[in-house]
């Protein structure tokens, strides 16, 4: 069964956005407990267009070495899911950027999936990623629940995945279709090759009904152009979470990292 039409910031942002987007993605409670909203309003004021805030986790299997380390950190800072609802509380009183909350499903599982999704919906979170949440039991048991909230449930696809599988899933998005660039972890690859952007030119000949963003392996304005070639636009999660390690979260640092990935502006 396909759900009905979701409205959110998300949709909007593709209904009147067609190229160029940058999706930006760091882990909540890094580098300090309260970092989240500052950061929020910072990536908005420098030009983000979307952005995902990442639920920490113990054993993020699917990220590399950067966002391990940047979990670690926030979960020793005390981080929980509460407290990333609760800093996420009056966030609509100060911007209108699409917030997309992804994580691993065990910490969502633990919180209650109803709950999680009603509270997400109240504090203006737009969709979710939960990459180890199973398409067929979302669609069996969640996706009403999703509807009713209006949030987007994000699914991903690899270079590994069917063209049935795509045009299933595609079948199915809400929002976008996150395109992991790779076969590896996070933050480990530099730079795209005939295999990827073969995967890529695959995607975009498919003429999908959702858009897709590239995800994995963008870290600068060079691997961001490529990406926004073939997708209506790029992710960044590793790259950012170093400018954050090395220069916080002042509006200069964020302004400087925007700057260089979409105008390659030091």
């Amino acid at each position: 069964m396909i759900q009905s039409k979701i409205q959110n910031r998300i949709t909007r942002l593709f209904e009147k956005k067609d190229g160029q987007i940058l999706s930006i993605f760091f882990t909540a409670g890094y580098p300090e407990l309260d970092n989240t909203e500052q950061i929020i309003l910072e990536l908005d004021k420098a030009g983000a267009d979307l952005i995902e805030v990442g639920i920490p986790f113990s054993d993020p299997i699917a990220d590399g070495p950067t966002i391990q380390a940047s979990n670690q950190v926030a979960l020793q800072n005390g981080i929980t899911l509460e407290q990333i609802f609760a800093q996420l509380e009056g966030i609509r009183k100060k911007t209108e950027i699409p917030i997309l909350l992804m994580g691993y499903v065990n910490p969502v599982l633990q919180y209650g999936l109803e709950k999680f999704c009603k509270d997400a919906a109240r504090v203006g979170v737009d969709g979710v990623i939960l990459p180890d949440l199973p398409m067929q039991e979302f669609l069996d048991e969640y996706s009403d629940l999703f509807a009713r909230h209006q949030l987007s449930n994000i699914f991903l696809v690899t270079p590994q995945t069917t063209e049935d599988r795509i045009r299933l899933i595609d079948k199915h998005s809400q929002g976008f279709i996150y395109a992991v660039s790779t076969d590896s972890t996070t933050g480990k690859t530099e730079g795209f090759g005939e295999k990827e952007t073969a995967y890529f030119q695959r995607l975009k000949e498919m003429n999908l009904e959702n858009p897709f963003l590239i995800g994995f392996g963008i870290s600068n304005h060079e691997t961001f152009s490529q990406a926004t070639s073939f997708a209506q636009g790029a992710i960044i999660g590793s790259a950012f979470i170093k400018a954050l390690k090395n220069g916080g979260v002042s509006t200069g640092n964020i302004q400087k990292f925007i700057n260089r990935i979409r105008r390659n502006v030091n």
